[in-house]
């Protein structure tokens, strides 16, 4: 999922948090705003749980996971995201551990606020080359 090769910044995945963890998922991120039901901290293995880089609540309840509504929700997520320092410490963790993976807890695996944080940073690294 959006791995370069070569590239010292680190590359960023996402993957459900309810999956089991893999040894290639490198650092775990949990980037819900809301802990995941269901999921012990010991079977999340996270490094983190980076709630201030989730949508915000208004805009997290506006969304409510509506397909209809996903177009509206990434451009507000993405101008929100311009803005949040939380951003920066995951290209931190990117070039320290290599590979980031984004864990969610949302069962649409396209239309959900981790995939556009994964787009958002993937664009922001390779503007940052």
């Amino acid at each position: 999922m959006g791995n370069s090769e070569g590239n010292s910044a680190g590359t960023f995945a996402i993957k459900r948090v309810y999956e089991d963890p893999s040894d290639d998922d490198g650092c775990r991120v949990l980037v819900d705003r809301l802990w995941p039901r269901g999921v012990s901290k010991e079977r999340a293995q996270l490094e983190l749980w980076l709630k201030d880089v989730a949508p915000s609540p208004p805009l997290r309840k506006e969304f409510a996971h509506m397909q209809e509504r996903f177009a509206q929700f990434r451009a507000a997520y993405e101008a929100e995201l311009k803005t949040n320092p939380a951003v920066q410490t995951l290209y931190g963790l990117a070039a320290e551990h290599g590979k980031v993976t984004l864990l969610f807890g949302a069962r649409d695996p396209e239309t959900n606020h981790a995939r556009v944080l994964q787009e958002f940073l993937e664009r922001g690294r390779n503007s940052r080359k």
